[in-house]
């Protein structure tokens, strides 16, 4: 289950439907109701509730997705790019994500979900990452 606050318009999730779980994209929050409208990859729209949508670790295989490219092993992790934005994940004995875009870094401890580096992203750029 995902924290409803964390949800925002273009969030990748899981979704779950009578024990299907899709991937989709969010299209609209309504916050009074707590449910946010999810588009799957079937091209179909449907509301959810929080309890019925989850997270998606953040892998080699989303970042690929979401248009970043390996860079070069560095001493602190494994780094990926986009433009000017680097993603590096530690798997060290303290696993942790370093975002960094233009004169901000984030250092956050432990493993980022897909939404939240969208989240994050957003916050750094002013753009929405898709």
């Amino acid at each position: 289950m995902i924290n409803f606050s964390e949800l925002k318009a273009g969030d990748i999730v899981l979704a779950k439907y009578e024990e299907q779980i899709m991937e989709g994209k969010i299209l609209q929050v309504d916050h009074e109701l707590k449910q946010v409208c999810v588009l799957t990859h079937e091209e179909q729209e449907s509301w959810y509730s929080a309890e019925d949508l989850f997270p998606i670790p953040l892998t080699e295989e989303q970042l690929v997705k979401l248009k970043f490219s390996k860079s070069e092993e560095n001493s602190d992790g494994r780094a990926y790019v986009r433009g000017p934005f680097t993603v590096v994940l530690s798997d060290g004995s303290a696993p942790h994500t370093t975002l960094h875009y233009r004169d901000e870094t984030r250092n956050i401890p432990g493993s980022i979900m897909v939404h939240q580096l969208q989240n994050h992203y957003a916050g750094m750029t002013l753009f929405h990452l898709e």
